[in-house]
């Protein structure tokens, strides 16, 4: 300032003397700690100053507590409630002991903390949530055979928590197999040689007791009153609105034992049903449930070829078709391992569902490759699986059906038991009019006009694709694929009154534009008598 008057006056300039404000010598010292904001009142008297905001304790609580002689701060957290919420003290017990020890005239170390609970320290949800976990989440499952398939450089898919074998790439002129390429491969040898599956991840239920028979024919569509020991039978489920939710083949183990199969995705949900309806229903019938889904490797061996390979490694069983027909399971050993053989199909091929106890499974897997060789036995994946079940027009539950298609609507009324003599679940939802109205969704097959296109799942099906819009939804695609079999494209759908629809034409807009011809057929599109199994 002085500075500045000289240069002014120099200047020829003149300026009035200038006050400087008064400026208090800076103090430094140490941070003082702010437990409890003061107040001019006691603090019992004091407005409400809280300390766990989550249950409402406040410092005057703190202080009653004392007085109440709760000296303990573990006697003083669980007199006001201080830290029981889900930041477990981390927010505000600190200053609730500071206060404590205020009042108790101790220091804080003398008063001591409470115990912190995990999760103590803030976790984001996306640590602990998400599918993108992985095992930290949601656990993977695995089939006894699965180290074989990560060695054989399998793809995978999740399916009800398992990892399941989605197709197998191979290396060929260099390059490895596109998922179609491989696809290609594992259909031809399937439908031309013989094939492989490990199905281990089918739901499998023990059912015993002497009301086992009566209580299936409860809960299945169909009748089980006089299905022999030794005989499989395929079962339809409904819900009691009388939608399909399952479905599955159930196996006569003994006049009052039966072993049931569910889809890979509802072996909990089916065992759970059985449970809810045995318990609250008809807790009357003497019958037992037990999940063995763990406890039996299933392997699926299936193609014209399979009677061959299996005779090589199989004792005990006669293989003849004559006295081991299809439907038929059969007690005996395969690669010197007790196992129970069934005559089952998925493929529409000839085929022999092989159960194992799960702890000798990779042996007998090993053992049916190293004699398969000579008989092309090729390992499939679930990709192959459902071109192969689609062809012969066997139904996914869960993907061909959605919560809204019955039995009839599937064209299964061979499987439905109206004369049953106790009404099973489901059977007088089927009686109302809605369900029995002649323009419901029914199951068809689709086959489009241009062998080259594969339909896209879910695409809506429309009678006049030049209507305004929005156009009149008729139905919708539930699997499609390409067939090596059939050398083009083809389809699983819905389709208002279907069932009478076949040979006529429908259309499929797409996104792009497009517009795909298809024509209705049979959802049955290769062997619709069944020959091939039955060989």
């Amino acid at each position: 300032v002085e500075a500045g008057l000289d240069a002014a006056a120099e200047a020829g300039f003149s300026a009035a003397s200038v006050s400087l404000p008064q400026v208090a010598e800076r103090r430094d010292g140490a941070a003082v700690a702010l437990y409890q904001v003061p107040h001019e009142k006691a603090t019992l008297r004091a407005p409400k100053q809280f300390v766990d905001l989550q249950n409402d304790v406040t410092a005057a609580g703190i202080e009653v507590a004392t007085r109440e002689g709760f000296e303990s701060i573990e006697h003083v957290k669980r007199y006001t409630a201080m830290g029981f919420g889900t930041d477990q003290g981390k927010l505000g017990n600190i200053n609730g002991m500071a206060i404590a020890a205020r009042v108790l005239g101790r220091s804080i170390p003398e008063v001591g903390t409470t115990v912190f609970r995990p999760n103590y320290t803030p976790v984001t949800f996306g640590s602990i949530v998400g599918r993108h976990c992985g095992e930290l989440f949601d656990p993977e499952r695995y089939t006894a055979m699965h180290q074989w398939h990560v060695e054989q450089g399998a793809a995978f898919e999740e399916v009800g928590q398992w990892m399941r074998p989605w197709y197998f790439p191979r290396k060929v002129n260099g390059k490895i197999e596109t998922m179609h390429e491989a696809v290609v491969r594992e259909c031809r040898a399937v439908r031309e040689k013989v094939g492989i599956l490990d199905a281990s991840t089918l739901g499998k239920i023990d059912i015993q007791g002497p009301d086992a028979r009566e209580f299936l024919g409860r809960v299945y569509t169909n009748k089980w009153a006089k299905l022999a020991p030794g005989r499989v039978r395929y079962g339809l489920m409904c819900k009691d609105d009388g939608m399909v939710f399952d479905d599955g083949t159930t196996s006569c183990l003994g006049d009052n034992h039966f072993l049931m199969t569910t889809s890979t995705g509802g072996a909990a949900t089916v065992l759970e049903w059985l449970e809810v309806w045995h318990q609250t229903e008809w807790p009357e019938l003497d019958v037992y449930f037990n999940s063995v889904t763990d406890h039996w490797a299933t392997m699926t061996i299936t193609g014209p070829e399979a009677r061959k390979l299996m005779e090589e490694v199989t004792t005990e069983v006669d293989l003849d078709k004559d006295s081991f027909k299809f439907m038929d399971w059969k007690e005996g050993k395969v690669a010197g391992v007790p196992a129970r053989i069934f005559r089952i199909s998925f493929t529409g091929e000839l085929a022999y569902e092989i159960n194992v106890q799960a702890n000798y499974a990779l042996h007998v897997w090993e053992t049916l490759f190293a004699h398969g060789d000579k008989y092309g036995l090729t390992p499939y994946g679930t990709e192959t699986m459902h071109v192969l079940r689609a062809e012969k027009g066997f139904i996914i539950a869960g993907q061909d059906t959605d919560g809204s298609v019955t039995p009839e609507d599937l064209g299964m009324h061979w499987a439905i038991g109206y004369d049953k003599p106790f009404s099973w679940i489901g059977k007088r939802a089927l009686t109302r009019p809605d369900t029995s109205r002649e323009n419901r969704k029914q199951m068809v097959g689709l086959k489009p006009k241009d062998p080259k296109v594969v339909l896209e799942e879910g695409a809506q099906i429309v009678l006049d694709p030049n209507h305004s819009i929005p156009m009149p939804m008729e139905g919708h695609v539930t699997s499609s694929y390409y067939s090596p079999t059939l050398e083009s494209g083809f389809a699983l759908g819905v389709v208002k009154g279907g069932h009478k629809k076949m040979g006529e034409t429908v259309y499929l807009p797409m996104a792009d534009g497009q517009v795909h011809e298809a024509e209705i057929v049979s959802p049955i599109f290769l062997d619709p008598k069944g020959e091939r199994q039955n060989v």
